[in-house]
């Protein structure tokens, strides 16, 4: 056999109705960035980012491309429900407790490891 043949998968709809998919789905990817790039609270902004990745694994999937597919929807569709848990969880607690390592103030001697509060 002096030839490769090449694989080819056809599309189950015509050429120009798969050409203009292509586009409308570009389209929506880059209306999707600008969202998420215009979204300030850090909570919307994950589950933005969700919807994102969302349309990235669309957008992979009409371009026929499976495996890089499956790894968007797991790292940016499935990940990010973790963050948007964790940005809902840090705005309802609101500022960061007095002592924490951000603040930079001291942690009350009460307050330290290995000892117990006092009753006052």
């Amino acid at each position: 056999m002096t030839g490769v043949l090449a694989v080819t998968t056809p599309y189950s709809v015509p050429v120009p109705l798969m050409d203009v998919l292509q586009v409308v789905v570009l389209v929506l990817v880059a209306a999707g960035a600008t969202a998420v790039v215009l979204t300030r609270r850090p909570a919307r902004q994950v589950m933005v980012l969700s919807g994102y990745g969302l349309m990235l694994a669309l957008l992979f999937m009409v371009f026929q491309a499976p495996d890089v597919t499956l790894s968007e929807l797991k790292l940016e569709v499935f990940l990010p429900a973790d963050q948007a848990t964790a940005a809902a969880l840090t705005e309802l607690a609101g500022e960061l407790p007095s002592g924490s390592p951000r603040t930079g103030t001291p942690v009350p001697t009460r307050l330290r490891a290995g000892r117990r509060p006092t009753r006052g």
